[in-house]
């Protein structure tokens, strides 16, 4: 838009039918109906256009004999109000925006406290948040994946999974809420777990157990027995589809199956530090094989 009485007449509500054709078809004229839009609220008083023309005229004969116009910068524009955008989505997250929280990947752990001191160590493909601005009224985090507490003594300490809801005062416990498969493991103190409208009080080396909606009966455990904790992973009677999820956790591989029945019950174990030890442990005792392709693990019958 290189005359800048166009734009003072479109301005002055003065342009003609003609030069407002030619306008329309510039790409700053959807800038300057903004423009005109946001100044049409502010009172203001009106341009003269010539008054304006002459003022200019005067002032730039008196400065410089060459004559120059300032340009109508419309990239700068843009730049203040990206900032303007930049200043309020900060304030916004300082201010307004409280909630933490702690993710880990696949083949990853995190310890972490808790604003309390409660200690947490975060099992891999898990995450936990909570808000940090609610968090002395109400002791209250959701969990995505696996975790285990050790919970200082206080007012009510909650885990929220889309399963079933823990709450503790003070204790050691842990919950695992994985694919259609939540499991809770009391090793200090006593756990109360909400699932399904019903309450379980479970005092010390007690689980309750919800594989694909069915409450195991199991109800107890060895709390001398090695976990996660130990990078080592133990099973009680658990369908071999979750025991292959908990591989890929671990060891970040992609796992395919082929005329496997992921639903044969598997009791035993695996240490996190060797894939192919991992392996043995489960498919020896169940009579499969398995090969590793760079990432991916396929598992199969010997006779496949």
């Amino acid at each position: 838009m290189e005359d800048k009485n166009d734009i003072l007449k479109w301005l002055n509500r003065e342009t003609s039918d003609e030069d407002l054709v030619r306008l329309k078809e510039t790409d700053d004229f959807k800038t300057l109906e903004k423009i005109a839009h946001y100044s049409a609220q502010i009172k203001t008083p009106k341009v003269d256009v010539k008054e304006a023309l002459a003022a200019l005229k005067t002032k730039t004969q008196g400065t410089s004999k060459k004559g120059k116009v300032v340009q109508f910068n419309f990239k700068q524009l843009y730049k203040y109000a990206a900032a303007i955008v930049v200043i309020c989505t900060t304030s916004y997250f300082l201010l307004f925006n409280n909630t933490s929280s702690f993710k880990t990947e696949f083949a990853q752990t995190k310890t972490f406290n808790l604003p309390d001191n409660s200690e947490v160590v975060l099992n891999a493909n898990s995450e936990i948040t909570y808000s940090k601005k609610d968090w002395k009224q109400s002791r209250n985090l959701t969990l995505e994946g696996e975790a285990y507490f050790k919970v200082q003594k206080g007012k009510k300490f909650t885990v929220n999974t889309e399963i079933g809801q823990v709450t503790v005062l003070g204790t050691q416990f842990n919950v695992k809420e994985r694919a259609n498969y939540f499991e809770v493991k009391t090793f200090e103190g006593l756990v109360s777990v909400a699932y399904n409208g019903k309450k379980i009080k479970l005092p010390r080396g007690t689980v309750f157990k919800v594989v694909n909606g069915i409450v195991d009966t199991t109800n107890t455990f060895d709390v001398n027995e090695k976990s996660w904790l130990q990078k080592e992973s133990n099973f009680k009677s658990i369908a071999l589809r979750f025991v292959l999820a908990e591989i890929e956790n671990q060891f970040e591989y992609t796992i395919e199956t082929k005329d496997v029945d992921l639903d044969i019950l598997y009791s035993g174990g695996f240490t996190h530090t060797d894939i192919n030890i991992a392996l043995q442990s489960i498919t020896i005792p169940l009579q499969l094989s398995y090969k590793i392709d760079g990432k991916k693990i396929t598992i199969f019958n010997y006779g496949s």
